[in-house]
């Protein structure tokens, strides 16, 4: 299967149930009432394909089919398959032919950037920030951002 995505070159990959990880949450449901739920969290062709989602949604299955072919380079058979995947996993509904999104797209990247973190830096932020500058400088307006987000963000 081809992925174009943005202004990339489109590259080849198959699509394969391989994120077995799974993550818990809190969010509200349809009744705004929170709940916790534990889901799978999301490999690289299901977040491709959740980007189309979020982009579109509410979408007819239809449509989605279309819009996967265009932006993906998918079968139908395969779109369908991720359809039925992602709901599944609890992060769409497909009701009446209609692809509603579950999980929003920024508690997602949220989720799998703690993951990251957890994983990847012993859940470590400093220690992130350091690996991802790599000795890297940044912009004056860049550091103000960050130290105005560390600001919002620290404990009191």
């Amino acid at each position: 299967t081809q992925f174009k995505v943005g202004g990339y070159k489109p590259f080849d990959v198959k699509y394969e149930a391989t994120c077995k990880r799974s993550m818990t949450t809190y969010f509200k449901n349809k009744d705004m009432e929170e709940i916790h739920m534990e889901y799978a969290k999301l490999c690289d062709s299901d977040y491709r394909f959740m980007c189309v989602v979020w982009d579109h949604a509410p979408v007819n299955s239809g449509d989605l089919v279309k819009l996967c072919q265009e932006e993906l380079g998918w079968k139908k058979s395969t779109t369908y398959t991720v359809v039925r995947k992602m709901c599944e996993k609890g992060y769409i509904t497909n009701e009446n032919a209609t692809v509603t999104v579950l999980i929003p797209k920024e508690q997602a990247q949220r989720e799998e950037s703690q993951y990251f973190v957890d994983r990847t830096f012993d859940g470590s932020l400093p220690s992130f920030v350091a690996a991802f500058l790599g000795g890297k400088k940044i912009s004056g307006e860049d550091a103000k951002k960050l130290k105005k987000m560390i600001d919002e963000h620290k404990e009191a």
